[in-house]
């Protein structure tokens, strides 16, 4: 709930920060946020889009969404929401963006989503990682650098949620067996590819149209990784369309066997998942790992 007092506090703050005096016409509830309050904020000076939480609950998590946006900007492959601060006041932290209308997509969609997609995963770096842990979803996520993918996707991925899921009784010595067994045989399934700049939680609820028609990304949880992490991760719920993946491959071309690769990619969001939400993903990651015993 955002009390009056503190919709008072933040007129005066995005007053201070805007160098507009402005005072809020409307304050909208948007559906679709799971973790935190999302709101649309109809003012004197613009509209702008407002997210909140207890601030003392996930320290930071707004500056290092903030930070997220602000590198994908600097990509120049996709529209991005302008970042016009955080801040926190009554205990509840923000994230203030500028806000987009819903517009109807663009008739080549998904071409562009795929093109620019490629575009963003050309932004390379040293290692695999990234300059500080940010979060995905609620999560805190290491990115501890490494200089080889592996080492990076077993430690900082797979092994970190693994090991909270089993200590929240999620899953058992059995599924860290098989875990082992897989790591075992990472070297010959995993094709190498350079750390590309990545959007890290790329599913259908991430991205939405921009101002004219155009794909917007949104809640990063960016670091340099193998990009077929992205590309797995549009494939666990569907809702991608073909021509997507199509101009992504004719852009920068996928390495042979992609499509058998998906399932390894995401047992990182599954375990994510399952951390974030219960047992029900475990039957689904369950069955990924019978294919490695």
């Amino acid at each position: 709930m955002l009390t009056a007092s503190f919709l008072r506090q933040l007129e005066q703050i995005l007053s201070r920060q805007t160098r507009k005096k402005m005072h809020f016409r409307r304050v909208k509830p948007i559906e679709g946020g799971i973790i935190n309050l999302t709101v649309r904020l109809d003012t004197t000076a613009g509209t702008y889009f407002l997210k909140a939480n207890d601030a003392f609950r996930f320290p930071a998590m707004f500056e290092k969404e903030a930070r997220g946006l602000e590198t994908l900007r600097k990509a120049e492959a996709f529209t991005i929401p302008e970042v016009i601060m955080t801040g926190d006041a009554e205990g509840q932290a923000f994230l203030i963006l500028k806000f987009f209308e819903d517009k109807d997509m663009k008739s080549d969609f998904w071409e562009s989503l795929g093109k620019s997609l490629a575009k963003l995963h050309k932004v390379t770096s040293p290692k695999y990682g990234f300059s500080e842990d940010n979060y995905i979803g609620s999560l805190e996520q290491s990115n501890k650098e490494h200089n080889k993918w592996l080492d990076f996707f077993v430690e900082e991925r797979l092994e970190k949620q693994l090991k909270r899921a089993m200590e929240l009784g999620y899953l058992n010595g059995d599924d860290e067996n098989g875990f082992q067994k897989l790591y075992r045989e990472l070297d010959s399934l995993i094709s190498n590819e350079p750390p590309s700049l990545l959007h890290g939680d790329l599913w259908g609820g991430n991205f939405i149209t921009g101002e004219n028609g155009e794909p917007c990304l949104i809640d990063p949880a960016v670091y340099y990784g193998h990009r077929e992490m992205d590309l797995s991760m549009t494939r666990l719920f569907d809702g991608f369309e073909e021509p997507f993946y199509e101009t992504y491959n004719s852009e920068y071309p996928l390495a042979p066997g992609f499509e058998g690769r998906v399932d390894i990619h995401n047992l990182y969001p599954l375990l994510v998942h399952v951390n974030l939400f219960g047992g029900g993903y475990i039957p689904q990651l369950r069955e990924i790992l019978k294919k490695y015993k």
